[in-house]
């Protein structure tokens, strides 16, 4: 098991239990005691849990979430797109992030990714690595707290379903930035119609978030292919790559790839 694997297995303990224990923990990640400290004290300086003596505790208010955004970690494609997608984001970017399910995942390997960095002294100032706006507080919420990642909001009216902010204050933020890349959750992909989710607000939003990115990254599990939802949000010309999972359909992903889509499958 990779460090960035027993890293999410961490978190996704802390985020069900409240608390975790190191040997219950190196028991059910099948690794020393020793690798279990090690992994806790490094999260705990990217502020991610808080360490007490023999385990760790959740941080803040950072895994207070929905029950869809806990139900969802425990799905390992989502993890693994996540992961990919990561990938595609170099030092320095400016990111954008729309809610939803995978793109918190999204956000959290982002944290992982850019939190190695070399030895510094302590309480040494951090630059940040990555720049990222969204409109899901969740996601800020989780990122604030890391120093390496600057985070920003774009406003709006907080929609409780989703915790995705929408409206003028929102729309009138994204037309003063520009982004590097964005990452858009989508709850439908269709060969003929694009990338659809199921509020109108929420479209508009991502829509935005596409005109203002250089580069149109969607983080979506194979389920969403062929599936359609009532407010689209763009058409494939828009996008730029698309990160699944190996269950995407073989047709599908030809469909896309014929449209100019770059795919990915993890």
């Amino acid at each position: 098991m990779s460090k960035h694997q027993r890293w999410s297995t961490l978190l996704e303990l802390l985020a069900a239990k409240g608390r975790i224990e190191v040997e219950e923990a190196a028991t059910a990640l099948e690794v020393s005691g020793a690798t279990i400290r090690r992994d806790l004290d490094e999260l705990a300086e990217q502020h991610m849990l808080v360490r007490t003596r023999g385990g760790a505790i959740a941080h803040g208010v950072s895994y207070e979430l929905p029950l869809r955004y806990k139900s969802s970690r425990q799905t390992s494609q989502k993890q693994r797109i996540a992961a990919a997608v990561s990938k595609l984001v170099s030092d320095g970017d400016v990111v954008g992030l729309n809610g939803g399910t995978t793109t918190t995942e999204v956000a959290r390997a982002l944290a992982l990714r850019t939190g190695g960095g070399g030895v510094r002294e302590p309480g040494a100032p951090v630059a940040p690595v990555l720049t990222v706006v969204t409109n899901a507080l969740n996601i800020a919420a989780d990122l604030a707290v890391r120093p390496q990642i600057k985070i920003v909001t774009t406003g709006g009216v907080a929609r409780p379903q989703t915790f995705e902010l929408v409206g003028p204050l929102t729309v009138g933020v994204l037309r003063e930035v520009v982004l590097d890349v964005v990452v858009l959750g989508v709850d439908g992909i269709d060969p003929d119609l694009g990338v659809m989710t199921h509020q109108e607000d929420e479209a508009s939003v991502s829509r935005l978030f596409a005109e203002r990115a250089q580069r149109v990254v969607v983080a979506a599990d194979s389920s969403k292919t062929g599936r359609r939802a009532f407010a689209r949000i763009c058409g494939l010309d828009r996008i730029d790559v698309l990160v699944s999972d190996t269950g995407l359909p073989a047709e599908a992903a030809t469909r896309l790839r014929e449209a100019g889509v770059e795919v990915i499958t993890v």
